[in-house]
């Protein structure tokens, strides 16, 4: 990965934290893509701290803004004349129903149509850096996942880990459909499911939970991967020469897995993503 660039969207903590910690042990130039400066400033530092012959860069980027995924799409295409590995690693999952700033229904706003428009917005300079790769951290609970056309922001009905499941379901069908779309281009796409890991997703779920039930973080924690193994996915599709050509397939622990029907489903994959650029403006 010596002189390659990726970005990883939501690196200062977790899963994406690990990311970027295993490409920067590979030489890699990355790129933390986050929203929260301050928090992105620690992972600086502990990025630093670990050491390796890469290196890591801080950008501002709130996937709740559409103006501020434009805004950082202009800004890394003015620094960085390459782009060889984009990870759409950062995901929401809050407990009550809340809204982007343009409108959408938080948890499809930021984990589909954030990272949809970000890649958009970025696929002329990876055609340009091919052969390059793009990488979408999804879920095995896109498995439970439904895309209700008629309630794509959860206005009629919304049950936290129901509206997550939805969200990773049209991740793995935006891959499949990208990676169609990509094909002869030398730019692959995949997703993967990263584990059951302990992030802070998950401790906010318990938060959530009645005040008799949160002494059972410790121990359910205890039984969920670290991000670091999390992150071994996501790192083995960014940058492993094993898949080489690969485009299109759902991972599990780095290895191909059967993703579930209905995000295999051409025609709703095309129904979404027909609906999705027409919410990010991509098309009238």
């Amino acid at each position: 990965m010596n002189g390659k660039v990726c970005i990883v969207t939501g690196a200062n903590t977790g899963i994406g934290l690990e990311t970027a910690a295993g490409l920067q042990r590979q030489g890699a130039t990355v790129v933390l893509a986050c929203r929260d400066r301050a928090k992105s400033d620690a992972a600086l530092r502990d990025l630093e701290s670990r050491g390796g012959p890469g290196q890591a860069v801080a950008m501002d980027l709130d996937l709740t803004s559409m103006k501020s995924i434009h805004a950082f799409a202009d800004d890394f295409q003015s620094r960085y004349n390459r782009l060889d590995a984009l990870v759409n690693n950062a995901g929401v999952m809050p407990g009550k129903r809340h809204t982007t700033v343009d409108g959408f229904e938080m948890v499809f706003g930021v984990n589909h149509l954030g990272h949809f428009l970000l890649t958009h917005r970025l696929l002329d300079l990876l055609k340009q850096s091919a052969p390059s790769r793009i990488v979408v951290v999804a879920s095995t609970m896109h498995h439970r996942g439904r895309i209700a056309f008629d309630d794509l922001h959860s206005e009629k009905r919304y049950a936290p880990m129901g509206v997550y499941s939805n969200s990773k379901l049209a991740n793995v069908m935006f891959t499949h459909a990208l990676a169609r779309r990509l094909d002869g281009t030398r730019v692959t796409a995949n997703s993967l499911h990263p584990g059951v890991v302990a992030t802070n997703i998950i401790r906010k779920q318990i938060a959530d939970f009645p005040r008799w039930l949160h002494p059972l973080e410790k121990p359910v924690m205890a039984f969920m991967l670290t991000p670091e193994k999390g992150a071994r996915t996501s790192v083995y599709l960014a940058s492993s020469p094993e898949v080489n050509g690969t485009s299109g397939k759902y991972f599990v622990r780095c290895r191909p897995a059967s993703a579930s029907m209905r995000s295999l489903d051409q025609n709703a994959q095309e129904r979404l993503w027909d609906v999705s650029e027409r919410l990010t403006k991509l098309k009238g």
